[in-house]
């Protein structure tokens, strides 16, 4: 109505329909005086109230209060605080939501003690751990994999294992390190101590990972396992936070390097294990079965005893079945278990070339009637 000049209105008023009628917002007035002005403002002139009417109706608004301009200006400014205080507690509501969100990321990206040193302006200083148990796995062939593959697929494809092992983890007393690429990195006794408890946990981890790794299936490939190694260590190391920008919880020492190397010298479907981890387990006496590998090759160590890790007295669940390595057929058992993979993920590669370019041909008549049309 506002925006309509003194001509239009005169207009309006004068050729209905419709009805020319004003709208007032309730900010500038209250409820009541609204409906008096529409009951004032009535086409049937008879409906409308009397100047006695609207008098009542104005002390029952002003609730017997005799009122003038001055009264009126302080109850609307009354009006608009009362809004406001609204509206800010609407906002503060939001923004304890949005900081809600903003410290619970923080918490995943960090552990929450470092989160909470962090938040509250803090700086975390490093800070050396006597033993902790780290777990370090990567999938068998991913560059292969990967080479065949879309790379939305190798998203995909780490997207969905991840989500398992996050899943997992989430039972056991232990942190995330980090991820990258096909490699995942936890830990178990940092930045929270927990005894000698660090090795069940990893261990008892690295079980169930195992376990969940059998079933697991690749969309794109489902007739190719994905398969893992997994190796196991305990020791010293050191943690702090790295960088200002994207601030990660690093750890470091020779623990780190030993840890990984036990995975890079593993087999698939196996969970590799240093003595140190195996020590500690034994003296915790829970029932973990380990197997002798013998002298493995440790890279800047020499030759050291390494163990596999096959299962735990009341583990129940099932593990994928690795390559039979016995001493005298080790070298045709592992070759024959090379070849069945090779065979299977070549024909999931036919498999996949075949659907795509049976896509393209499909596509192409609808791409050739589209460039006919545009040259038309």
């Amino acid at each position: 109505m506002m925006s309509l000049c003194v001509l239009d209105i005169i207009e309006r008023v004068r050729k209905p329909p419709p009805l020319c009628r004003p709208v007032v917002s309730p900010d500038y007035a209250p409820m009541e005086c609204i409906q008096l002005m529409k009951q004032c403002w009535n086409e049937q002139p008879e409906k409308r109230p009397t100047f006695e009417e609207i008098f009542d109706q104005f002390k029952n608004i002003n609730k017997g209060k005799k009122t003038n301009i001055i009264d009126s200006m302080l109850r609307m400014l009354e009006q608009y605080s009362s809004n406001l205080e609204e509206l800010i507690r609407e906002r503060t509501e939001e923004l304890e939501i949005e900081k809600q969100k903003t410290e619970k990321l923080l918490t995943q990206m960090l552990p929450p003690s470092v989160a909470e040193a962090l938040k509250v302006g803090g700086t975390v200083e490093p800070e050396y751990f006597d033993s902790v148990s780290l777990y370090f796995s990567d999938i068998v062939g991913f560059t292969t994999i990967s080479a065949h593959s879309e790379p939305i697929e190798v998203v995909d494809l780490l997207n969905n294992l991840y989500t398992v092992f996050d899943a997992i983890i989430g039972n056991h007393d232990v942190y995330k390190v980090e991820t990258i690429g096909d490699a995942y990195m936890v830990a178990s006794g940092v930045p929270v101590l927990n005894e000698n408890r660090h090795a069940a946990e990893i261990a008892n981890m690295a079980l169930d990972i195992l376990s969940a790794v059998g079933t697991f299936k690749m969309r794109h490939m489902p007739d190719v396992p994905v398969r893992i190694r997994i190796g196991l260590h305990t020791g010293p190391c050191v943690a702090g936070v790295v960088g200002l920008t994207m601030p990660r919880y690093c750890l470091f020492g020779d623990t780190v390097n030993t840890a990984s190397r036990m995975e890079a010298t593993g087999l698939p479907y196996r969970i590799h294990v240093h003595e140190s981890t195996v020590k500690v387990l034994r003296d915790l006496n829970l029932g973990y079965k380990l197997e002798l590998r013998g002298r493995t090759e440790v890279k800047g160590k020499g030759f050291e005893e390494t163990y596999w890790l096959v299962g735990r007295d009341g583990f129940t669940k099932p593990l994928p079945v690795p390559s039979e390595v016995k001493s005298g057929i080790s070298v045709s058992v592992a070759a024959a278990d090379s070849k069945d993979v090779k065979q299977a993920f070549h024909k999931a590669v036919k498999k996949i070339s075949h659907v795509r370019v049976m896509t393209q041909v499909l596509q192409a008549p609808e791409e050739e009637d589209n460039v006919m049309m545009s040259h038309h």
